[in-house]
């Protein structure tokens, strides 16, 4: 018997080889923008208020110097935004190598102040805050190509923690122990986003914690700050010194505030550090109750886009990238703001793209500049929904990157 082919097979068209997804570049999330420079405005203001009668014949001394850098990190923002992010990609390692070899020599040659040797060039560069940006790109890289073996601890946990641990510890030297914490913070929430096993997290927690109550046993004003925290208003002329004014500058703004320029906190030294750490004291009394909770929605609205930005980003180093500088933006806001209202323990971190301080503002604004660049690429699928761009490994947590949910809205 003589077998013919099936005419449906025989006369079948040959199947088209997948078409490969697309990376298409569109508009970056204008809010996020308009929301950063409100933010940044705001912080000028703020500043000028605060410190316009600190020096006589000279009343935009601080103005002048902070809006040079505002208009220095506006410069940087555009360019991140029009760099592709991928780029960064290439260069973190040689990044991390810098910025390690950075904070080595600012020990050895940097600029001493404040108990602590932290600056390079007369104070204007501090390498500890360009660690920040540095590390969360170097680890949105490794997270990236490590995939499912940051699970295994030989693999994921352990180097991971060393790598992490020597940013650190030369931070800690310093000493700056606050922006320590905040880059091991970032890191660590990243490492857990991208799919680490909990139960090793636990364990980490648990010894993360165990090393901060050795550093603050181990040195006697961090052991202060940490009894100020437990009762505040206990030696409110002594210790408890900055907390309590903080918080009587919060009361004294009452529900509307007393007015633009009408603090009287900025005299006499009444508040220490008021257009740094403690600006979000004198934001409280200027523009009221009402005015604290439009600014902290204002953060919360920032790392909504932010977390939203990481959710569609369009392969997973874009999304580790803008999940890390969202943790970080939020996280100084969150420590700041808990500090000045006693809900956490006294501790020096700047109120981002407001606090006075060159260095935050350049290098906040700079990221703010990569996260607007990652907005900007949007993924075109194509009819074969098994074949996206940047497809997610298993038990990532922090983006939908290789999901089938179509072009960005």
């Amino acid at each position: 018997m003589t077998v013919y082919p099936s005419p449906t097979l025989a006369n079948a068209a040959p199947t088209p080889p997948a078409a490969k997804p697309k990376l298409v570049v569109g508009q970056p999330d204008w809010l996020l923008a308009t929301l950063v420079l409100g933010l940044t405005v705001l912080g000028l203001i703020m500043i000028y208020s605060t410190t316009y009668v600190w020096i006589d014949g000279d009343s935009t001394y601080y103005l002048e110097r902070q809006g040079i850098y505002a208009v220095a990190g506006v410069v940087l923002l555009l360019v991140m935004m029009r760099v592709p992010y991928q780029s960064w990609q290439r260069l973190s390692v040689v990044m991390m190598l810098v910025i390690v070899g950075l904070l080595v020599v600012v020990l050895i040659v940097g600029k001493a102040g404040f108990g602590a040797t932290r600056w390079f060039l007369n104070g204007s560069l501090q390498p500890s805050e360009v660690a920040k940006l540095v590390v969360i790109i170097y680890v949105a890289d490794w997270l990236n190509s490590k995939g499912q073996q940051i699970r295994y601890v030989a693999l994921g946990l352990l180097p991971f923690s060393i790598i992490i641990g020597l940013v650190a510890g030369l931070i800690l030297l310093q000493p700056n122990m606050s922006t320590a914490m905040i880059i091991a913070g970032t890191a660590f929430i990243m490492f857990y986003a991208a799919g680490a096993d909990t139960r090793q997290m636990i364990v980490t927690v648990g010894m993360g914690a165990v090393v901060v109550a050795g550093l603050i046993a181990q040195a006697s004003y961090r052991a202060q700050r940490w009894t100020t925290f437990l009762d505040p208003l206990a030696d409110p002329e002594g210790v408890g010194y900055h907390i309590s004014r903080a918080l009587a500058t919060l009361n004294s703004g009452g529900m509307t505030g007393v007015g633009l320029g009408n603090t009287v906190h900025k005299y006499l030294n009444l508040l220490p550090a008021p257009h740094t750490d403690s600006i979000f004291a004198l934001i409280g009394e200027e523009f009221g109750f009402l005015g604290s909770i439009g600014v902290i929605l204002l953060y919360i609205v920032l790392g909504y886009r932010g977390y939203r930005i990481a959710r569609q980003a369009p392969d997973r180093f874009g999304a580790f990238l803008a999940g890390g500088i969202t943790i970080l933006l939020m996280l100084q806001a969150m420590v700041n703001i808990g500090v000045i209202t006693s809900t956490l323990p006294f501790t020096g971190v700047p109120l981002p793209f407001i606090s006075y301080g060159g260095s935050s503002l350049v290098i906040s604004l700079a990221a703010v500049g990569l996260l607007l660049n990652i907005s900007r690429y949007q993924r075109v699928e194509t009819e074969d929904a098994s074949t996206v761009v940047g497809r997610r490994y298993s038990g990532a947590r922090i983006s939908r990157a290789g999901r089938g949910d179509g072009i960005r809205k």
